[in-house]
């Protein structure tokens, strides 16, 4: 690796870190060639093992020899010339308005979404996240995914993107080991409308996560998944879609989806926050082995 130090974090080699928002990453370039920023040792690590390319770090220089393994990592998969950019504990406050987690940042080559095809190929439970704005919402769902062996994930053209720097951290990494893409790329039109057309023609049965008169409840939901599969209720293939904050899922969604379910709520709550309810809902209709 080269170790650079950098003294004014104005430097315009370190442009990416520094003064590029998160879309402009995103769309450096072209989409295929833009850029995404990995915060911490854990989620730089998740990231390498997938495969994804390094193209600088930002590391505190308290943490350069902790960084022994990546630096290792990368020299023997990419090459001794991707520079290390090394800056101060104070510099790095400066430049993210707190005191990094294990201070290490490393921006990252994005790569070409596979298809909704691809990524559901052999799948026998998705989730859909429909225009969730909040980037924690977004990496805890992504995260209780991984942990609770959802086969897919799904977002739709309007929802946040998981690469994003705080996504990405909340799902500790996690974003880079579940198979995900958008449904209907950046087509806004195409949710939900053709999504749910798209997911019907792939098998899964579409089920709406929503409080609703029609709802049935999610007990219900695994009695059809785990039935004889001869039942005429049987449930074989699951995508669980999941709302927005606050408004929670269109109404066109909850029309179109084949059932809506809800989670029981007590005490007069009326509902979970999206990312607790995704992983209620995710660990109940798990696989049982």
């Amino acid at each position: 690796m080269r170790l650079i130090h950098v003294d004014n974090i104005d430097d315009e080699r370190i442009a990416a870190y520094t003064n590029l928002t998160e879309l402009q990453l995103r769309n450096r370039l072209e989409p295929a060639k833009g850029l995404f920023i990995a915060e911490s040792p854990k989620v730089i690590d998740r990231a390498l093992a997938a495969g994804r390319e390094p193209i600088s770090l930002l590391v505190e220089e308290p943490w350069i020899a902790g960084m022994s393994d990546e630096f290792e990592y990368i020299d023997q998969h990419w090459g001794p010339d991707i520079p290390v950019y090394v800056a101060s504990p104070e510099q790095l406050k400066r430049l993210t308005g707190y005191r990094l987690h294990r201070g290490a940042l490393s921006a990252m080559k994005r790569w070409p979404l596979p298809s909704v095809e691809e990524v559901c190929r052999g799948a026998r439970r998705i989730a859909v996240m429909e225009n969730i704005v909040d980037h924690t919402n977004v990496g805890a769902l992504m995260r209780s995914a991984a942990a609770l062996d959802v086969d897919a994930v799904l977002v739709t053209p309007s929802c946040g993107d998981p690469l994003y720097r705080r996504a990405a951290r909340v799902s500790m990494g996690t974003v880079f080991q579940v198979p995900w893409t958008r449904i209907g790329g950046d087509d806004t039109h195409f949710w939900p409308v053709q999504g749910l057309a798209q997911l019907h023609e792939l098998g899964f049965t579409t089920v709406a996560m929503a409080l609703d008169d029609d709802s049935i409840s999610l007990d219900e939901l695994v009695r059809r998944l785990d039935n004889d599969p001869a039942s005429p209720d049987h449930i074989d293939k699951l995508a669980l879609i999941f709302g927005t904050e606050g408004d929670g899922l269109s109404h066109r969604t909850i029309s179109d989806a084949d059932l809506t379910v809800k989670i029981p709520m007590s005490h007069g709550v009326d509902s979970l926050n999206v990312a607790a309810s995704s992983a209620v809902a995710f660990y109940a209709t798990r696989v049982k082995h």
